[in-house]
């Protein structure tokens, strides 16, 4: 299971309210709340977006409300995987439960910028940077939570 694309980059605290904006949670189509995605933060977003592209963010991304939406309409987006220094604590669990890779990785979050070619392996926790030549080292998932990405969510996973 690896993830390979070009990068979108963001700064710290990008809370839920901006990854996707209230004003579009009357929806549960999935397609249209990725058509709003960042959208108050990089109105070209979802115009640059290509399937298989990675996300990669400062601190404390995906703080603000419990909201499910804030990773549905990043996965539904086209990104793969997203990378910070560190996450919400819900929104990890929200990405996690919905099958949408997260690592932390603050030198990779430091180093990597936005149109960088990147690959990341999920059973070594390897980041790599093609467009520099480096590599960084996140935490690799553990079994389950591989098995729970793998499967597309934690529903899919216990089917």
């Amino acid at each position: 299971m690896n993830a390979n694309g070009f990068v979108h980059k963001y700064g710290d605290n990008v809370d839920t309210d901006v990854i996707i904006p209230a004003r579009h949670l009357n929806t549960a189509d999935h397609r249209e709340l990725a058509a709003h995605c960042m959208e108050d933060i990089d109105g070209e977003f979802i115009h640059k977006v290509k399937d298989g592209d990675i996300m990669v963010a400062g601190w404390n991304f995906g703080c603000g409300s419990s909201r499910e939406h804030a990773p549905i309409a990043i996965k539904e987006s086209g990104i793969r995987c997203v990378i910070a220094k560190t996450f919400a604590r819900i929104f990890y669990r929200n990405s996690i439960n919905i099958g949408l890779a997260i690592l932390e990785c603050e030198e990779a979050a430091d180093d990597i910028e936005s149109g960088d070619r990147v690959s990341v392996n999920f059973d070594t926790g390897i980041i790599t940077n093609e467009t520099k030549g480096k590599t960084y080292q996140a935490e690799p998932f553990p079994e389950f939570i591989k098995e729970i990405i793998s499967k597309n969510g934690l529903l899919n996973s216990l089917k």
